[in-house]
């Protein structure tokens, strides 16, 4: 398994995310996204598997701050430009990927691997 959780350390999903995979004893890739952001490739890998306009945040602080509500704007931009845009924790398995807390998928993926 190649688990990478992308998210924010205040977030609480992404806490309960870690701590998920903490309890199994499965290490993980963690990436603060205040601190670095997603890149190109990343997003093209995550894009595959969960639709564009379901990885932007659209409750969030940052959507909110910015009035991304009333501008036309491309999401993918966005989302590369400013990553606290992105709903967390999005957790990759090599070509796999979920968004939130998802504890039941992510023991499927134990359970076959």
């Amino acid at each position: 398994m190649n688990i990478q959780i992308f998210g924010t350390k205040k977030c609480k999903d992404t806490q309960k995310a870690e701590r998920f995979f903490k309890e199994r004893r499965i290490q993980f890739h963690f990436r603060d996204l205040t601190i670095k952001g997603i890149s190109k490739g990343e997003l093209e890998n995550i894009k595959r598997v969960i639709p564009l306009e379901d990885l932007i945040d659209k409750d969030g602080k940052q959507f909110k701050k910015r009035n991304l509500d009333y501008m036309v704007y491309d999401t993918e931009e966005e989302l590369l430009a400013d990553p606290r845009l992105l709903k967390t924790p999005i957790v990759r398995n090599g070509r796999l990927a979920t968004i939130g807390y998802q504890p039941e998928i992510w023991k499927e993926w134990i359970e076959n691997d």
